[in-house]
């Protein structure tokens, strides 16, 4: 994989081959938008692990209060924090040696993307990784909401 996430296929190859994913900001409420992607992660064959200490089980999976709380590797971290918070997960994916963060819709902060292309980490930011997914990889006949 090269050290950047800038052209879409790297985007579709990181949907096709991260398996592990944590999802940072992850709710167990279903009206959620994180809840509603990592629902439809689940249902693409991609582990899903919640990261939210406000959570003890999300999807039928345990919560972990961090990223670092994780056991095992992670390919990817999807953050579903505000753009202000995105940084702390950044570094924090950068620490625990994931191989790529993905900001979603709406979450920007090129400084947090430039430390994680450094690390040697993937970066996709301000995309949406279900809309995406569908774009790219095509939907397996489920309903993603």
């Amino acid at each position: 994989m090269t050290n950047q996430a800038s052209s879409q296929e790297d985007i579709a190859r990181l949907l096709r081959e991260c398996r592990t994913i944590a999802v940072v900001g992850l709710s167990s409420n279903p009206a959620r938008p994180s809840y509603r992607v990592a629902r439809y992660m689940q249902q693409q064959g991609k582990t899903v692990i919640p990261v939210n200490p406000r959570e003890s089980d999300v999807l039928g999976e345990p919560a972990y209060p961090s990223l670092s709380a994780v056991p095992g590797s992670i390919d990817l971290v999807n953050v579903f924090r505000r753009s202000e918070e995105a940084g702390a997960v950044v570094d924090e994916a950068i620490r625990i040696q994931a191989k790529a963060v993905w900001l979603q819709e709406g979450v920007v902060d090129e400084a947090a993307a430039r430390r994680a292309r450094q690390a040697g980490l993937l970066v996709v930011m301000d995309r949406c990784w279900l809309k995406e997914h569908v774009r790219w990889i095509g939907q397996t006949g489920r309903d993603p909401a």
